[in-house]
């Protein structure tokens, strides 16, 4: 006969179980005989953050910018061609890639030669797109696989431009959530990513690295909507 352990409290028929078996098991005994909250006076629906003292606007790019990003309000569409234009030739940018049709002719009007398809890739340097919300609080940039850029141009380029309006800002990130699932009926994308500034690592010898798992650059050119 096997000696018990005394400090093995479980049944005898969870113990000798398989391991799914113990976890589904135990799963089923937690629901059973759930626990009661060690902590009833917490308070879920209080607002976790202090209300922000600036506009949500003034406040993103502040977070922004603090974040490493390169931030460019625009007067106008018109200002805003025109200051794209200034940014790609004082950094030598001879293209863009861009798959979305409206940024497309922004693009054109200021000069600048496009790429729309998936060919020579790998030479992607600068790409160009919109997204869905900018998250004040935090100076974020909210993306997501249902836009027309698709998925690999908030990552894969090294340099990464955005256009974005005003109203596009939100206060939080419960907020931006809450405006996808509106949005998109309840059926939110497959991948949503919030951006907070440039990428950067520093898992190798402690030594920061930009760029390492995406953009080591980004603007963000933003202009009040048209109405």
């Amino acid at each position: 006969m096997k000696a018990r352990n005394k400090f093995n409290t479980r049944p005898e028929h969870i113990r000798e179980s398989t391991t799914r078996e113990k976890v589904l098991k135990n799963i089923r005994h937690a629901l059973i005989e759930p626990a009661e909250n060690p902590f009833p006076g917490v308070e879920f629906d209080s607002p976790v953050y202090k209300p922000m003292n600036e506009p949500p606007d003034i406040n993103f790019a502040r977070e922004f910018a603090l974040s490493g990003g390169k931030f460019i309000f625009c007067e106008s569409p018109e200002d805003m061609v025109k200051k794209v234009r200034l940014v790609f030739d004082d950094h030598l940018w001879e293209q863009a890639w861009c798959k979305d049709e409206a940024l497309t002719g922004l693009l054109r009007h200021a000069g600048i030669k496009v790429k729309t398809g998936d060919d020579d890739i790998e030479s992607m340097k600068v790409a160009v797109t919109s997204c869905e919300y900018l998250i004040a609080r935090f100076g974020s940039i909210m993306v997501s696989s249902r836009q027309k850029s698709g998925r690999r141009m908030h990552a894969y380029p090294e340099i990464h431009v955005v256009i974005a309006f005003t109203s596009q800002v939100v206060n939080d990130l419960k907020d931006a959530i809450e405006k996808m699932r509106i949005k998109y009926s309840g059926r939110l994308p497959s991948m949503i990513s919030v951006v907070t500034g440039p990428s950067r690592t520093a898992d190798i010898e402690k030594t920061l690295v930009m760029g390492a798992h995406g953009p080591k650059e980004v603007y963000l050119f933003m202009a009040d909507d048209v109405e």
